[in-house]
């Protein structure tokens, strides 16, 4: 089994990209809205599809007040041979557009998550990894009858056994302390301000994390690369990938999410060139749990950091390391470089601007730990 090393930045060629309708949502059934794109004309797919929840009826919070989603008529499926039949199509048509080193991450629950991967295996996906999204503030289980399902599953497939695919293995060391990347992804649920509302309410109600599709893209994408979203929702897949210099096309069937993913999207600035480069090969650097910072955009790609005397500024790239001209490591090992120094506490030697201050970024670090536990 080959994997692609990242070794390129920026440089992969796009087969058929004149016909492909880059940055558009198209509107209608998804599996008919992929049926009009050409075949191998897309490097990823990620896909979110209706979990069929199944819940036979409403579901209330202790005071009252509805949980959202669970009566929706999009998640709604006469029996399981319908769910299936409708995922066997989606998947298809998938496969065919996806090129043949191309890869499809699909994310469920346990409503759906076993059907899916199981039609995945009999249409020749063959599946990498299963990830699991453990929220850090998961919905309780308010009629107390089950445990709380604190965590959603992530299936990440290339397109058979013998199938070539990308992974970006260095920059998710980075990412990740300078360790592996385990399967097991510790995130919190969509919240605050990233949250989307209108009149008070939420736009879509089960609206994925940025950090979530962040993590999706820089892993298994580069610069340039063609992303689809079947299910596109209100747009997170298209606004980390604009943020992160990937192309994207949407499928959205609902007229409100599709207004507002494009006023979302339209928001959104890629990063520039220097800060999109990210780790591809060198020794190991000391520890750093700096990444979750980067992704979860308490300290953006891009933010210049600098030390206290203020004789450095190193810029933030995507993966959580730091470029300083030539020089490029993660925040404990480009101090230590730069100091000549035989060790350094990045958390406390590097500083950001914020409100007007200099602050060291593990003011940062305690705004995403006390959010966590939120």
């Amino acid at each position: 089994m080959g994997v692609l090393e990242a070794t390129k930045i920026g440089a992969k060629a796009r087969e058929s990209a004149v016909e492909l309708p880059l940055g558009r949502i198209l509107p209608g059934d998804c599996v008919e809205a992929m049926r009009s794109l050409p075949d191998a004309s897309v490097d990823l797919v990620f896909a979110d599809p209706p979990y069929n929840l199944q819940l036979g009826g409403d579901l209330n919070r202790p005071d009252g007040s509805h949980v959202d989603a669970v009566t929706d008529a999009w998640d709604r499926f006469d029996s399981f041979a319908a769910y299936d039949t409708f995922t066997r199509a989606w998947v298809t048509e998938a496969k065919r557009v996806l090129k043949p080193d191309g890869g499809l991450w699909v994310i469920g629950s346990y409503h759906n998550i076993y059907r899916v991967g199981a039609i995945l295996q009999d249409l020749g996906f063959w599946i990498l990894n299963d990830i699991v999204w453990r929220k850090t503030n998961p919905m309780p289980n308010f009629r107390g009858t089950r445990f709380t399902n604190a965590h959603e599953t992530l299936l990440w497939c290339s397109q058979g056994e013998k199938a070539k695919y990308l992974f970006n293995y260095r920059a998710m060391k980075t990412l990740n302390d300078e360790l592996q990347m385990r399967s097991d992804w510790v995130l919190p649920i969509c919240a605050g301000g990233e949250r989307l509302k209108e009149g008070g309410h939420k736009v879509h109600p089960t609206q994925k994390p940025e950090a979530l599709l962040y993590r999706v893209l820089l892993a298994t994408t580069e610069r340039g690369d063609v992303v689809l979203d079947p299910f596109f929702g209100t747009g997170t897949t298209g606004a980390v990938a604009t943020r992160l210099g990937r192309e994207w096309i949407g499928c959205e069937r609902e007229d409100g999410y599709r207004d507002a993913a494009r006023k979302r999207i339209a928001k959104e600035l890629p990063l520039d060139e220097s800060a999109l480069t990210t780790m591809q090969a060198g020794r190991a650097a000391p520890k750093v749990a700096f990444g979750a910072l980067v992704e979860n955009g308490l300290i953006p790609p891009g933010t210049v950091l600098f030390d206290k005397k203020r004789r450095w500024e190193a810029t933030v790239r995507a993966d959580g390391s730091l470029a300083y001209g030539k020089q490029a490591g993660s925040i404990h090992g480009l101090g230590k470089e730069l100091q000549g120094a035989p060790s350094c506490n990045g958390w406390t030697f590097w500083h950001y601007e914020a409100g007007g201050e200099a602050r060291p970024i593990d003011s940062a670090r305690q705004i995403y730990l006390l959010a966590a536990e939120d």
